[in-house]
């Protein structure tokens, strides 16, 4: 009645050994390649002219840029200066000016001068090379104006961040302590108001 259990038990072990060495010959996740060649750091950006003449001087501006990956369908949002680029893996964005149209214009219009260069191979066996593959101006309200042809990345511009005189700051809501600081008193009680009091000064008289 033993021999029964005994095989059990062998096919047990078999199955957790098995299972130990999938597991210790998965590949671990490999760190996310974040430096640009010098080649690339060191390219002069493309001389927007007319550019940054009113309203947030432009090297303090701030674009936001979505990034997809349509391999894994991760998408993320880049936020860059204009001068400074980004690595993620074989795609590297970079920026030359962002800009938008003063509130008092009609129609509204957002949009970042970009260079999208990606690692990849020319043909089957060749080496990786980066190769820029965008290089002008996004609009985030006219997206087919211009678009980022790539099979794999997909880029566009979601915001530059700049005031223009005049703008209001936004007004920050009271939260917490400050929300009750703010609430109005309560209502005084009716001991102290002049109609409660007055029955009282008219039982003196009598």
């Amino acid at each position: 009645m033993r021999a029964p259990r005994l095989v059990i038990g062998a096919a047990w072990l078999a199955a957790t050994a098995v299972l130990a060495a999938c597991s210790s010959g998965a590949p671990e996740p490999q760190a996310e390649e974040t430096e640009i060649p010098d080649e690339i750091a060191q390219a002069p950006l493309p001389a927007i002219a007319g550019e940054g003449n009113l309203g947030t001087p432009l090297a303090e501006r701030v674009a936001t840029v979505g990034l997809l990956n349509k391999r894994n369908n991760i998408s993320r949002d880049i936020e860059l200066k204009p001068g400074e680029a980004r690595r993620v893996d074989d795609v590297i964005i970079r920026l030359a000016s962002c800009e938008r149209t003063p509130p008092w214009e009609n129609p509204p219009l957002t949009g970042a001068f970009v260079q999208v260069l990606v690692q990849e191979r020319a043909a089957a066996g060749a080496d990786l090379q980066w190769r820029r593959v965008f290089s002008g101006w996004l609009y985030k309200e006219a997206p087919a104006v211009n678009v980022v042809e790539h099979p794999v990345y997909d880029v566009w511009v979601k915001d530059c961040a700049m005031r223009f005189p005049g703008e209001e700051e936004p007004v920050a809501r009271p939260t917490g302590s400050s929300a009750a600081s703010a609430a109005p008193s309560a209502a005084p009680s009716p001991a102290a108001t002049p109609e409660a009091a007055a029955p009282a000064s008219d039982a003196a008289d009598t």
